[in-house]
């Protein structure tokens, strides 16, 4: 078989930005790293301010579709889906894993939940230790307090959320670390599979920390965690 025609498994990457915006170093470079371990990839330029929720939901579940239906042309394996996000766009990817409605029946199929995800230095909780231009971005300024904990992934984690890897820096200054761990304990708490880093020092915002010494090291422990679940060609 020509090495085109193999179907490999593929990764939607969701930039970060805040609800605001989707940051350009955190979408097509992140692509071209997963590219390099075999795995396709996906940007996605999400609906973002003014829009508000479910738009950028309904987004990324129409991506998750899109990419499994294979009208794309591209070899992917659709049983192998993955979702990628960074600090809003992590949000994002965690709502992806853990939310069963987004007000679209249309949209509300299994088939729209990733298989795993990876989740750096993560927005998640929309209650605890908050991104409150997140949360005023993708909600407004007065939602209810069933919003905000339906807008909170840690709170909505069960057994058949996907494994994920998270990563997070100890002094983010913009997303406090605990909510990489808010996540993460929702996972264990349900026997999901979790893999948590927490470098000492690094700003937000990162993206592949080229030359950022300690978050560096992100993409090649996320490799190897890939590369365990048998993603990589590598």
């Amino acid at each position: 078989m020509d090495g085109a025609d193999v179907r490999r498994p593929a990764v939607l990457v969701l930039p970060g930005g805040g609800y605001g915006k989707t940051s350009d170093h955190e979408g097509e470079p992140v692509a071209e790293w997963l590219a390099g371990l075999g795995i396709h990839a996906f940007v996605l330029r999400y609906r973002v301010a003014p829009h508000q929720h479910p738009a950028p939901l309904i987004d990324a579940k129409e991506a998750m579709l899109w990419i499994r239906g294979g009208d794309h042309g591209i070899a992917v394996d659709g049983g192998r889906v993955g979702v990628l996000g960074f600090s809003a766009g992590g949000h994002l990817a965690a709502t992806l894993s853990t939310a069963t409605s987004a007000k679209t029946p249309a949209l509300d199929v299994p088939s729209a939940v990733p298989d795993l995800s990876i989740l750096c230095y993560p927005v998640v909780s929309f209650t605890d230790a908050v991104h409150q231009g997140s949360i005023d971005n993708l909600l407004g300024r007065s939602p209810s307090s069933d919003l905000l904990r339906k807008m909170s992934p840690e709170l909505n984690v069960t057994d058949a959320t996907p494994p994920a890897f998270l990563w997070h820096t100890a002094d983010d200054a913009a997303v406090p670390v605990e909510n990489t761990f808010a996540y993460a304990r929702a996972l264990i708490e349900h026997c999901v599979p979790a893999e948590v880093h927490v470098f000492p020092h690094g700003s937000h915002g990162l993206g592949l920390a080229g030359g950022e010494s300690g978050p560096d090291q992100w993409t090649a422990l996320c490799g190897n965690w890939l590369s365990r679940q048998g993603w990589t060609s590598r």
